[in-house]
């Protein structure tokens, strides 16, 4: 019962404050009606506005959109997400899926080097010491420096885009599984020792399950830089993605769509991190 009322109250707060923030959003975006642009003006400047395409009469605004057109941006563009009338413009299902496609392949190439090489690296000190200084070069080198060398080597955007991703998640999970093997309580170790269980059967069913919460923490700190590289990525080379997207509708001075896909971009990373905590959860030991 605690937890059900502290949650309907969480949920009550988190709908104040959204409400909040779209009332101060239409009043930042909306500027006084009274007399409007046209008082102080003369009626040639009026005019002359008119012929310009101009309405001296209209409201002030900060040319920012106000909620309600980037409301009606959002119900065009999710009415009909998988249209497709040329390669400048697609749908956002579409430049989603492209997205989502390039991450899950750098992300899936980043697990299957990063785990075992992880465990290897925690299982012996010695082999942790060798690699440390080329984890803490090669960590904090930002994407983007990836991204000529990648294009210029691979010669191709997609795959370089590809291999971004993986150059970029691999560290946090490297890093987490190392810890987690390290971590393991040494009792359960001497255990396994005593019983003669084999190596690769300690690693499976003493170490693997010990250390699958740092794991999982590991997958989903990649999982969540591997979305924020992937918008970058694709505004730098084109083509299609998410970030695309929203490089292109600014080129085409649509800022209802550019909020529109950064609030994709905000939602479809909530979802991607959520996932990643149920498994954590579901990994997790609870004494």
């Amino acid at each position: 019962m605690k937890t059900a009322g502290l949650h309907l109250r969480a949920a009550l707060v988190t709908l104040l404050i959204f409400g909040f923030f779209i009332g101060a959003w239409q009043l930042s975006t909306s500027g006084p009606s009274i007399g409007g642009a046209s008082a102080g003006m003369t009626a040639e400047q009026i005019e002359y506005a008119k012929l310009m395409g101009k309405d001296p009469g209209a409201k002030k605004s900060t040319g920012f959109p106000p909620p309600m057109d980037v409301a009606r941006a959002s119900w065009t563009q999710l009415a009909d997400p998988f249209y497709d009338k040329g390669p400048n413009d697609k749908g956002i299902g579409i430049q989603l899926a492209h997205s989502l496609g390039r991450v899950g392949l750098g992300f899936l190439l980043a697990c299957l080097v990063a785990i075992p090489l992880g465990f290897v690296i925690g299982m012996s000190p010695l082999l942790h010491r060798a690699f440390d200084p080329f984890i803490q070069v090669l960590k904090p080198i930002s994407p983007l420096a990836w991204m000529p060398l990648a294009l210029y080597t691979l010669k191709d955007s997609d795959v370089s885009g590809i291999f971004v991703i993986f150059i970029c998640s691999v560290w946090p999970m490297l890093i987490n599984t190392a810890f987690g093997v390290a971590s393991v309580k040494r009792e359960w170790l001497n255990v396994a020792s005593t019983l003669e269980v084999t190596p690769l059967r300690k690693a499976f069913q003493v170490i693997l399950p010990a250390a699958a919460p740092t794991i999982l923490t590991g997958m989903r700190i990649s999982m969540g830089i591997a979305w924020l590289v992937i918008v970058a990525a694709e505004m730098l080379v084109g083509g299609t993605g998410i970030g695309y997207f929203v490089w292109n509708e600014w080129n085409n001075l649509s800022l209802t769509n550019v909020i529109f896909a950064v609030l994709v971009i905000g939602v479809v990373g909530m979802l991607l991190d959520l996932a990643f905590g149920r498994l954590q959860k579901a990994v997790t030991y609870v004494e």
